[in-house]
């Protein structure tokens, strides 16, 4: 049995190869994809703490985005912008601590983005440390109010520890999603001040390792009926990066899978953070229309077909459970996220 178990591990072990040597490979041909609008990578330095974010047509977002990052400490962003035709692009070249890159190609054939952000962080991201999110997320971790993320990332080296999970936590307002304009450069927080406290599926991925984390308001509402076809809500957003990694599958899981080990089997906790998912503002009923034109996203866009519905419907996501944010610690408490042994 034990000789069978170890032709089995030998066996994973050697797909997993393979599928990481084609992931990097297909993310190498996909760099011609790619153009270099304004190239800043040479004013980089190499303990410089990167973000990595892929987008189209977010322009109104833009401005809270850059200041809640810049002032967490991240030191240069490499951004790639997937045809923006609504002022996205000319803000990102005038801003001095940005690299761009722009594309027309599609985003569904680049697996989401995920293979140009793969090419970006192995020409670009290699001994460093890199934070990958969405427009729409932000990145909560312990003590983030009074340390920097530079902190938390000297604590991380100091421990040997190269990867650092997140729960992203959907952030709606009381009332319909759409009520209240969102402008550019207010905290989208203030409109979009609830979550839920609970209602998550966790388990296991057998062959990757990684936690799969499903739940929250979607699941509650625009899956009801099949939550299993909700979101996955598991994020590895922040990697010290090398040579040989990839993601597989957006930032929910990498190769190699020795980085997806980032909880506690044993009854213990793991430090770990939240992106808090700012998604539904005023700005999703354009972002829908938009989306479900094009067709780009996962499973023939279904999460926007769920989201067109819902807006349609009395578009709240709201309910006498909701919890109102306050800070991280309220989500230490409630168990959405933890220091460790990080002190």
């Amino acid at each position: 049995m034990r000789e069978r178990r170890n032709r089995v591990s030998l066996w994973e072990r050697y797909r997993l190869r393979i599928r990481r040597k084609r992931l990097r490979i297909r993310a190498f041909r996909k760099r011609r994809e790619l153009a270099a609008d304004v190239d800043r990578t040479r004013e980089t330095r190499p303990d410089d703490i990167l973000l990595v974010a892929v987008l189209r047509n977010e322009r109104v977002r833009l401005p809270y985005f850059f200041r809640y990052y810049r002032d967490l400490g991240i030191n240069h962003f490499f951004i790639i912008d997937n045809g923006s035709d609504d002022g996205s692009r000319e803000f990102l070249a005038a801003q001095r601590d940005v690299s761009l890159w722009v594309t027309q190609a599609s985003y569904k054939r680049a697996r989401y983005g995920i293979d140009w952000v793969n090419w970006i962080l192995m020409r670009h991201a290699r001994n460093r440390w890199a934070l990958v999110v969405d427009v729409d997320e932000f990145f909560v971790y312990p003590f983030c109010d009074t340390r920097p993320i530079r902190a938390l990332t000297d604590w991380l080296d100091s421990y040997g520890l190269r990867s650092f999970p997140a729960l992203v936590v959907d952030m709606y307002p009381k009332g319909r999603i759409d009520a209240e304009p969102y402008r550019a450069g207010r905290n989208p927080f203030e409109i979009a001040s609830y979550f839920d406290s609970g209602n998550y599926m966790i388990s296991k991925n057998p062959l990757y390792w990684n936690l799969w984390i499903q739940g929250g308001p979607r699941a509650r509402t625009m899956f009801a009926d099949s939550p299993r076809e909700a979101p996955s809500l598991n994020k590895i957003p922040l990697v010290r990066w090398k040579w040989g990694d990839c993601f597989v599958s957006s930032t929910h899981m990498l190769l190699p899978r020795s980085l997806n080990l980032v909880y506690d089997e044993w009854g213990g906790e793991r430090a770990s953070g939240c992106l808090l998912h700012a998604k539904f503002l005023s700005t999703l009923t354009d972002k829908v229309a938009e989306e479900l034109q094009r067709r780009e996203h996962f499973a023939n866009s279904r999460e926007y077909v769920a989201y067109d519905e819902r807006l349609r419907g009395d578009g709240e996501l709201w309910c006498k459970w909701s919890e109102k944010y306050i800070n991280w610690r309220q989500l230490e408490i409630l168990g959405l996220m933890s220091k460790g042994n990080w002190a």
